[in-house]
């Protein structure tokens, strides 16, 4: 007679047989075995680029000689930048740099060509928008030092006396709202919409989910309560947990690492609370989805991943290849994160930000809509 304690080959068997079964019926589960890493390889293997290039500028000329349109040619030249925007005044320039529609602008002053003709090293001006490091630094690095050649080819004969080192043009760097380029400064606003998105999502998926598996929720639905009134019930709680959320990061943002917060934090405060309803709307509409905290769980990893991959905040986002920027743009970390950093570094206005702010609005009405639609009134 066999003792029970002695490992069976059969019993073995049936427990991985059984494990199989039970895989297989979570759906589910199943699929977020293979979307999960086949996800993180697209985008860590196609969208992560830490040198983006092709970046978008504007250019304000004063002087539009044979010389400006050569070195223009020469700084596009480089692969690091496209000319997408002509401005024509100095507030344009402040304009487009504040609400991010182009990373550099380029200022040729009025006397360009008669000062590089009699020797005196004209003054170019490249104005960047800091905030991120990542995406400025290496552009910065080659048009601060690699635009010297750029005018070789028309400094000969009469001109050659202007080719000798230094180069015939003074480029003057302006790395603005970030002059320093600390990374805390662009890392630190964006835990802000980090931290909410992460909490937010997963602690509201959860306690609906927990109700669900506690027996709680037949109680909730017996009651003569409509959809709307049980899922902004479920958000309004959170969203204090969220100011909390908002007002430490701040607090540490300033003491301990010194970021610089030049805009209206009463501004800030209004916009985080509809980036707050938002993901919580998300949470909510995940929960009628998932049959336990488990799958609630797993919804809540499976939104949260992309988001931070596709938003900007720990990648340049302008270094991702089209098809992602264009997933990332319908995501509401990424437009969160542009109003942050705008608010704090750049100190935007409702005018500045408004841009960024109705799309976060939007995705959290359809979040709300459709977790609505799901909601049922009785267990059926």
């Amino acid at each position: 007679m066999k003792k029970r304690h002695e490992f069976s080959l059969v019993r073995f068997w049936a427990i991985i047989v059984k494990e199989f079964i039970q895989m297989r019926r979570d759906r589910l589960t199943f699929a977020m075995m293979f979307a999960v890493p086949v996800m993180q390889l697209l985008i860590f293997g196609f969208v992560i680029n830490f040198t983006p290039k092709h970046l978008p500028a504007g250019v304000l000329l004063a002087d539009d000689g044979p010389q400006v349109r050569t070195l223009l040619y020469g700084i596009h030249n480089t692969g690091y930048v496209d000319f997408v925007r002509n401005l024509r005044t100095q507030a344009e320039v402040d304009e487009a740099l504040a609400r991010g529609l182009v990373q550099f602008v380029v200022t040729v002053p009025e006397s360009f060509t008669r000062d590089l003709l009699r020797g005196t090293r004209p003054t170019v001006l490249i104005e960047a928008d800091a905030t991120d490091p990542a995406t400025t630094g290496t552009a910065l690095g080659v048009l601060g030092t690699g635009l010297d050649a750029a005018l070789t080819n028309d400094l000969k004969g009469p001109l050659a006396f202007l080719a000798p080192v230094p180069g015939p043009v003074d480029f003057r760097i302006h790395a603005r709202y970030n002059p320093e380029g600390l990374t805390q400064y662009n890392i630190v606003p964006g835990l802000i919409g980090l931290v909410l998105t992460m909490t937010m999502v997963m602690i509201n998926a959860l306690a609906m989910a927990r109700e669900k598996e506690s027996g709680t929720m037949e109680t909730l639905l017996s009651m003569p309560t409509r959809p709307m009134e049980v899922l902004l019930g479920k958000i309004v709680p959170y969203i204090f947990v969220g100011y909390v959320q908002v007002g430490v990061i701040l607090f540490l943002a300033r003491v301990l690492f010194r970021v610089p917060m030049v805009g209206s934090l009463g501004l800030l405060l209004a916009v985080a609370l509809v980036y707050i309803a938002a993901t919580l709307a998300v949470g909510v509409t995940l929960s009628t989805i998932a049959a336990n905290q488990r799958q609630a769980m797993q919804m809540a990893t499976f939104f949260f991943l992309p988001n931070v991959m596709l938003s900007g905040f720990g990648f340049p986002f302008r270094g991702m290849p089209g098809w992602a920027q264009a997933i990332g743009e319908l995501l509401p970390l990424t437009h969160f994160l542009r109003i942050i950093r705008g608010i704090l570094l750049k100190g935007n206005g409702l005018a500045e930000i408004a841009p960024q702010l109705w799309p976060i609005a939007l995705f959290g009405l359809l979040a709300i809509v459709v977790g609505v639609n799901r909601y049922r009134q009785t267990l059926d």
